[in-house]
């Protein structure tokens, strides 16, 4: 009996993604780094976050566990230990992707519905401080992890592989981590850039609807500097929070109904329609992590002409990360 489908379609899946997820999220943080796209300085802060985040789940949860691990079982990263630091890679590198494609989102938030706070929060050091303050909290989160997993098996007085410890996931503390887990990665990330994303179309609307009436109907095809602001607003907040949303919305439902029915660990029929439509959920996952540099250059000009310089000459990535 040949292998499932599913693990047929995940061995060419996976290298096409980090084959195309590392340089685009490589290149997406040199050009933003740079700070010649147009953008405030509050706004790549979030979006070099984004990136990076993106980044290391590309590496980490993509090449190195996904690709490396499963093609190559009885290399070192075989080791528990090895074993147990990748999957706390993992789960934090993963909640990075997330929160800060929240931050961001609420960043816009303020910036577009809150004028009188958004002197005070959209600053470099503001955003620098958030997303530093989001990430020391995300890896003291995941640090349970190391306690979650034991060894397999043991060859030569080695530790090999990692698996789910029964005594700990059955645990209340267990039960409790797993739970915080679920609602942390995606429940409430997912609600919460739903929510901002609303709230931040419908203030725009209001506000260019007001614009527009001020302005009076003899200066309708005259050109608005501030609504096209709005309009670039609207269409890079959509483009990054609704991809963000649309290839979440599977992994979202696969959490809530793993979590519900206690199927974290699944372990069975490989073709069953419950199993592979959790792994397509982990496929899109990863696949948001790579989204971002095709949303940017599809709606930001000037992204789109330093991507272009770029890529049309590769010495310059090579000079600028010497400058670097």
């Amino acid at each position: 009996m040949g292998r499932p489908i599913i693990f047929q379609f995940r061995d060419f899946y996976y290298p096409f993604l980090a084959a195309f997820g590392v340089p685009a999220n490589l290149l997406t943080i040199v050009i933003l780094s740079r700070g010649n796209c147009g953008l405030s300085k509050c706004i790549s802060v979030y979006m070099v976050a984004m990136a990076t985040a993106d980044l290391l789940v590309m590496i980490f949860n993509v090449l190195v566990y996904q690709i490396c691990r499963n093609h190559f079982p009885y290399s070192f990263l075989s080791y528990t230990a090895v074993c147990k630091f990748n999957i706390y890679l993992n789960s934090s590198n993963l909640n990075m992707s997330v929160w800060f494609t929240l931050l961001f989102t609420v960043d816009r938030y303020v910036a577009v519905c809150c004028q009188k706070f958004k002197t005070k929060y959209c600053r470099v050091k503001t955003a620098a401080a958030v997303i530093t303050t989001v990430s020391v909290l995300i890896y003291c989160h995941c640090l349970p992890f190391w306690f979650a997993y034991k060894f397999e098996r043991i060859i030569n007085n080695i530790h090999w592989g990692c698996r789910p410890s029964i005594d700990f996931f059955t645990s209340p503390a267990g039960v409790g981590f797993s739970w915080t887990v679920s609602v942390l990665t995606s429940m409430i990330p997912f609600a919460l850039i739903l929510l901002f994303n609303c709230l931040t179309v419908r203030r725009i609307l209001m506000a260019s609807r007001a614009r527009r009436g001020l302005r009076g109907h003899s200066s309708e095809n005259q050109s608005d500097p501030e609504m096209e602001n709005r309009r670039k607003s609207i269409i890079l907040l959509f483009s990054v929070s609704g991809s963000f949303l649309v290839l979440w919305l599977t992994p979202f439902i696969s959490f809530l109904t793993t979590r519900l029915t206690n199927t974290a660990h699944y372990q069975g029929d490989y073709t069953a329609p419950a199993y592979i439509a959790t792994e397509t959920g982990y496929m899109l996952m990863y696949l948001s992590s790579c989204t971002n540099t095709c949303m940017y250059a599809a709606t930001q000009t000037k992204f789109r002409e330093e991507l272009n310089k770029v890529v049309k000459s590769p010495w310059t990535l090579i000079l600028i990360l010497v400058k670097k």
